[in-house]
């Protein structure tokens, strides 16, 4: 564990996006140090702010538990894999993966309802990369495995997180080398969060409120966007449209083809059958 000179995470759960990573954030608060927020995106695109203002996100965490943060937004990253190694090179790493075709369809819809894209999933699966990316898992944890080692990484199933939530999390806390935690003493219990079902009521007034969040977050306005959660705000600015509805049959098939090869190599790394990610569901 780090010393009190500089607190550093000691596990990181690097994703990617739509794997769970909000709902493991949140059953692991109280019995790990967290950031301040959720996504420090320090290793990603804050890295330039210095080494100093990461390190100020874990003053308040206890000596006595391990720190831990969870960033989706490092997985598909090769310069977050490469900052972190360097870093924090005896970090260990979660990586949370699912059926890529479902993960890219989920990623859609919360861009969607952020107000990031008003295209269809199909043109916006070509037109935006950072929704077909993170999919391209053997080609991301292969970095990984490099830099930290598989003794460091342990790779999550979001399919067994949908089985079993308790057994899924009893092996993270292993992982972590943390007592178990029991899912349902947790807030959020087995209930997925942050899932994006419906399109925003009006996509002008989402694009503006999702600007304004960001802001909010840059000037380190975390205060005032929990309480705008608390009282409802983003809940109306972003929810409470029609809703997405399953994906375009035919768009799923091409998906499933062009993703095909990197679930095979995926088997073959972590050597678990993966077929179902190879079919329409």
């Amino acid at each position: 564990m780090n010393t009190p000179a500089l607190r550093l995470p000691d596990v990181i759960a690097v994703g990617p996006q739509r794997t769970g990573t909000t709902w493991l954030h949140h059953v692991l608060a109280g019995h790990v140090g967290l950031p301040a927020v959720k996504e420090t995106d320090f290793f990603w695109k804050n890295y330039s702010k210095g080494l100093d203002w990461y390190v100020a996100y874990f003053e308040k965490c206890r000596l006595d538990r391990p720190i831990v943060e969870v960033d989706p937004n490092y997985f598909g990253f090769p310069e977050a894999c490469e900052r972190i190694s360097y870093h924090i090179p005896h970090c260990k790493i979660i990586c949370s993966v699912r059926d890529p075709v479902e993960r890219a369809y989920s990623h859609y819809r919360l861009l969607y309802r952020d107000g990031w894209t008003r295209s269809t999933f199909a043109e916006s699966v070509i037109a935006i990369q950072i929704i077909r990316e993170p999919s391209r898992y053997a080609f991301h944890l292969k970095n990984w495995l490099a830099r930290f080692g598989k003794d460091r990484v342990a790779v999550c199933i979001y399919d067994d997180l949908d089985e079993n939530p308790q057994s899924y999390l009893n092996r993270i806390c292993e992982f972590i080398k943390i007592p178990r935690i029991d899912v349902h003493s947790t807030a959020v219990g087995d209930k997925r969060i942050n899932v994006a079902k419906h399109r925003p009521p009006n996509q002008w007034i989402a694009q503006n409120a999702r600007k304004a969040r960001v802001w909010m977050q840059l000037h380190n306005w975390h205060r005032m966007i929990r309480r705008l959660e608390r009282i409802g705000f983003w809940s109306y600015c972003f929810e409470g449209g029609r809703d997405f509805g399953p994906m375009d049959a035919a768009t799923e098939r091409r998906l499933r083809e062009y993703f095909s090869p990197e679930v095979e190599a995926l088997e073959e790394l972590i050597q678990r059958d993966l077929s179902s990610w190879k079919r329409p569901r």
